[in-house]
């Protein structure tokens, strides 16, 4: 089962990674569009429009990768104080009571949404010859098949935990800087 889980874990980070050099083409688009703007004196209308669809489709595409890395927000001023056990229950009554309902309803709304966006081959209103948004909307049902299937492996991860009393490990990932241990390092106070 853990092989399952590192499987879905390396997935969601892939795609987050992939997903991740949007931030690359979103800074080039932005700096060409002030260059175009204030430069050329010709700037483009549909560079507003692309630029939203761009971060949007970044930010929903990083839930998957978020939640593999245990990275999401978490009020955990009394969360971290219990055992793995304790912590496992309530993650798993809250995955269940909340997530899962809360994934399934985006994946089914967003799935009608862009449905009936790719039916009309709905474009941005925003300027009078906006960019197609159809591509864009379909990234909402297809994001939140990523997050649901990481939060199955996720709930899976608290009934190990339930039944070991420890958690899994998880897949890799680059850390926060520890200071401390890089003190030790350089040998210095």
């Amino acid at each position: 089962m853990q092989k399952s889980f590192l499987f879905v874990d390396k997935l969601s980070t892939w795609i987050g990674q992939l997903f991740a050099w949007l931030i690359v083409a979103l800074t080039a688009l932005i700096c060409y569009e002030v260059f175009a703007r204030y430069v050329l004196n010709h700037p483009h209308a549909w560079a507003f429009d692309v630029q939203i669809m761009m971060y949007g489709t970044l930010f929903m595409m990083a839930g998957a990768y978020t939640l593999s890395k245990n990275g999401h927000v978490r009020g955990d001023i009394l969360y971290g104080f219990l055992q793995p056990r304790t912590q496992a229950m309530l993650d798993l009554i809250l995955y269940i009571l909340f997530f899962i309902p809360g994934v399934i309803a985006i994946v089914w709304a967003g799935y009608t949404y862009a449905g009936e966006s790719w039916a009309i081959k709905e474009h941005s209103s925003i300027t009078a010859d906006g960019p197609p948004l159809y591509p864009f909307k379909t990234m909402i049902p297809l994001a939140g098949l990523i997050l649901l299937l990481q939060g199955i492996v996720e709930i899976l991860r608290c009934a190990v935990c339930i039944q070991a009393g420890a958690w899994p490990s998880r897949e890799a990932d680059v850390e926060e800087v520890d200071v401390e241990k890089l003190k030790s390092l350089v040998k210095a106070d």
